[in-house]
């Protein structure tokens, strides 16, 4: 088991840039596919980015394509999520998730271990 704990947010101006983490803990991070969704107040939680096991692929919503990276540094047990040229539409709740076999990367479902979630702000 995995225990995910994520960090970084905070509250910036639109066009600003944050790098979420999200630590890892109880079991090595490299037996895990990643993800991170978000969840904005009144809406359902939704998919942002995933990583393979090994980081060779990555994927991501149409909404953040070009402007977020996702990463990983398996030796420190670590997944990252840069996020630049933010926008008001990016506020939410943003939560780290692993599953050791993902069969669709967008879905909730997919992923067994979660974070608590780091709050981003982005003010317009």
């Amino acid at each position: 088991q995995v225990q995910l704990v994520e960090s970084g947010g905070g509250l910036v101006q639109a066009g600003g840039s944050l790098r979420l983490s999200c630590a890892a803990s109880g079991r090595t991070l490299s037996s895990y596919a990643m993800a991170w969704f978000r969840q904005a107040p009144g809406k359902e939680r939704e998919f942002v980015a995933a990583i393979t096991r090994s980081g060779g692929s990555t994927y991501y919503a149409d909404s953040v394509k070009g402007r977020f990276t996702i990463s990983r540094d398996n030796p420190k047990n670590t997944v990252y999520l840069q996020a630049n040229s933010l926008k008001p539409e990016d506020t939410a709740v943003y939560y780290c998730a692993a599953a050791i076999y993902v069969r669709n990367w967008s879905v909730y479902g997919s992923y067994n271990y979660w974070g608590q979630g780091t709050q981003v702000t982005v003010s317009s």
